[in-house]
């Protein structure tokens, strides 16, 4: 339904738009409104009536009453069906010659409730946290090395580069190649360079 006051606005728009040299069909038409509603709601006006319409609420008659709500609840709390999603509460209350309510239903009202996280076996979710950055200020504080593959002229055959950088300045503070791939060449590498051996790897190629 419309409301008095959007029906003034949108006939003064229109009227408005007539008397710039509109046509009252186009006008109506951009504003996706027809133009016997058009019509209609200026007779109202000049009636002084309202919109028409009956303004009912229709309640489904099959909704459930507040005592059949708190009964459903109580089941799929119970101890019995509490650890189960309505897909399995439904059918096992069927086998056992009860009808309380559909299957969704039984969704629809948990999920007002709050009550459809974690029914299964499941252990809930566990909060997870983002690792502490690491940040350098000043040269020398934080290092990071990488290895990229050096083709040789032999096809799947690489040399490795270690190369060890300052996070703060990143300038290359020293490199070495190896014949293989190995976290321990890495810290070996670190040490001789005197940087501290817990360097974090960051392999790649």
């Amino acid at each position: 339904m419309t409301a008095l006051p959007e029906r003034d606005q949108v006939m003064a728009m229109v009227a408005e738009a007539v008397v710039a040299g509109a046509r009252q069909e186009r006008a109506c038409e951009v504003i996706l409104l027809s133009e016997r509603t058009l019509q209609r709601w200026h007779s109202d006006r000049a009636e002084g009536a309202c919109d028409r319409r009956p303004a009912r609420v229709q309640t489904p008659k099959s909704q459930l009453t507040e005592l059949e709500r708190q009964r459903l609840l109580a089941i799929a709390n119970s101890p019995e069906f509490g650890h189960l999603p309505p897909s399995q509460i439904v059918p096992r209350l069927v086998d056992q010659g009860q009808y309380v309510a559909s299957e969704s239903t039984f969704y629809r009202v948990l999920k007002a409730k709050n009550l459809l996280k974690h029914r299964g076996a499941e252990k809930p979710a566990k909060p997870r946290y983002k690792p502490r950055a690491l940040a350098a200020t000043a040269p020398g504080q934080l290092f990071s090395w990488d290895i990229t593959y050096l083709p040789t002229t032999v096809m799947g055959i690489y040399f490795y580069l270690y190369l060890f950088m300052d996070i703060y300045s990143r300038k290359i503070v020293g490199w070495q190649v190896y014949e293989s791939e190995s976290r321990q060449l890495a810290s070996r590498g670190s040490g001789e360079l005197g940087m501290p051996a817990h360097i974090p790897p960051q392999t790649g190629a």
